[in-house]
């Protein structure tokens, strides 16, 4: 997730071959992501899709009509208030269910966003789930645009950090609010951006043009130092996580932790 944070220096799917002719062909479980230079990892390690077969899953394209479609609707929810940093307080825990778009208005395309215990609650309710986990201030259409439109996220949000360095964090989520961010999801990560330059600085600051991920496919030490350290603060108080939201990005990730998520609209 959160490479994004690094620094003001701010940092698939294949299907098993039948190994004996006794045995059926299996899938295995891969890493997703759409690799670019940086990721370090071929397009044989990690692929857009998981599994195969029944199994399959085959993540939303976010094409320029998708995105269109979804610029063209608007929350009614009070963002979150995010004027305290959360890192300066316990990690909260992340609410567990779905969270769902409702759509209040099918003509004026308004909507609220809500937390169903489960994704048959919420499909119940006529509701469409946007990503895993409880909502929070990254939860709206808006930032799924962001999150679906830029493969390397975490380049963007890195280079706001670098830009910013001196100006300081009111500058940064300004940077970060140009790339589309809603107010609070922009707050939320320029507060993980600060926390992990604070925690991992000494680790990440020789990493910062070095591949995303390690030959064998696991994080390069900044971005797991990253991971440890800011990650559950962010993915609580965001709520949408490119993971939990079903997008493959520039940083490869287990199918395992991969939400199956269509974006329909």
């Amino acid at each position: 997730m959160l490479r994004n944070a690094f620094v003001l220096l701010v940092v698939a799917s294949s299907c098993g071959t039948r190994t004996e002719p006794t045995k059926p062909m299996t899938c295995e479980v891969p890493l997703s992501g759409r690799p670019v230079t940086q990721t370090g990892l071929s397009d044989a390690q990690c692929r857009p899709g998981c599994g195969c077969g029944a199994e399959a899953f085959t993540p939303t394209e976010f094409t320029p009509e998708l995105l269109t479609r979804l610029s063209e609707w608007t929350l009614l929810d009070t963002p979150p208030d995010l004027s305290v940093d959360p890192y300066s307080m316990p990690a909260p825990p992340i609410v567990q269910g779905v969270c769902a778009v409702q759509v209040v208005d099918e003509a004026a395309k308004s909507y609220r966003l809500k937390t169903f215990a489960t994704e048959a609650e919420a499909k119940g309710a006529g509701a469409k789930v946007t990503h895993s986990d409880g909502c929070g201030a990254c939860s709206t259409l808006a930032d799924l645009i962001v999150y679906g439109r830029e493969i390397d996220l975490g380049r963007k949000v890195q280079d706001c950090g670098v830009k910013t360095a001196v100006a300081g964090l009111e500058a940064n989520i300004t940077c970060l609010a140009e790339l589309g961010f809603t107010p609070a999801c922009a707050r939320t990560w320029a507060f993980n951006t600060r926390f992990t330059r604070m925690k991992c600085f000494a680790t990440c600051f020789t990493l910062l043009d070095a591949p995303y991920h390690q030959a064998d496919g696991g994080l390069n030490a900044c971005l797991d130092c990253d991971e440890r350290e800011s990650g559950p603060v962010f993915k609580a108080v965001a709520g949408r996580t490119r993971r939990n939201t079903g997008i493959p990005s520039a940083i490869c990730r287990p199918c395992s932790e991969l939400g199956r998520i269509a974006h329909d609209w």
